[in-house]
């Protein structure tokens, strides 16, 4: 086969379906290869690649469908959903301070990769509560000034830009996350040109990243066993 390598052809010998392994990386023939006399490599390689193709074609038709309008409906406030996101903005918006609101935002950050995040929320600082520096892939690194609010209502296009009025030649980028949403006006001024560029996260933004990362959210994944009888018949 024109497959470089051991480990290639086995790659395309276990997607024609004539190879399998388990989790341990032991290999072993199907039934299909123990019926074929003769593996044709051109025909191999040639069902592996329009396989592939069809695929990505299907994921990158997927992740289309997975679009949609970010921060424009009031149904994106973290409120609206499951019960577990339920509770979340209950819990967020009724039951911790505002102090403990700016050190999850903090704690939130740093799991996402930024470095030396501080919570500095003055009076009086234009609803600056915090900053930190972004780092991409360990070599480039942004300069970030945020503002954390758990509110029940909506953010204004005011409210945006009153916080790029205090962030003006402080940082490279803004960041507002909510517990609510954005009205469409403040997605529009975000996204103005020439304005300095603010990222925004609403309410269910908030509530899936703390999912992602476990932080006060708990995922539970029951186990299921099942017996696959065909493999005992096919040894």
């Amino acid at each position: 086969m024109r497959v470089k390598g051991r480990a290639w052809a086995r790659t395309y010998l276990q997607k024609y379906g004539c190879l399998e392994n388990s989790t341990r990386g032991v290999w072993a023939l199907t039934p299909l290869a123990r019926e074929m006399r003769v593996v044709e490599p051109k025909e191999v390689i040639k069902k592996v690649r329009d396989e592939d193709k069809r695929k990505s074609k299907k994921k990158h038709s997927d992740n289309q469908d997975d679009i949609i309008p970010d921060l424009q409906d009031e149904n994106d406030s973290l409120g609206a959903g499951d019960t577990w996101q339920e509770d979340l903005y209950h819990l967020l918006t009724e039951e911790i301070t505002p102090d403990a609101f700016e050190r999850l935002t903090q704690r939130l950050l740093r799991e996402s990769g930024f470095v030396q995040v501080e919570v500095t929320g003055r009076t009086g600082d234009g609803g600056i509560d915090g900053k930190g520096i972004a780092r991409i892939h360990g070599f480039m690194s942004f300069h970030v000034i945020f503002q954390c609010k758990k509110i029940q209502g909506s953010i204004s296009a005011g409210a945006v830009r009153d916080f790029r009025g205090a962030m003006v030649g402080r940082a490279d980028k803004g960041l507002f996350i909510t517990t609510g949403t954005f009205t469409p006006a403040a997605v529009r001024e975000v996204t103005r040109d020439g304005a300095p560029p603010i990222d925004l996260a609403d309410g269910k933004q908030l509530a899936e990243k703390l999912k992602d990362f476990q932080l006060g959210i708990k995922t539970e994944m029951i186990e299921r066993i099942t017996l696959d009888k065909q493999w005992f018949q096919n040894l």
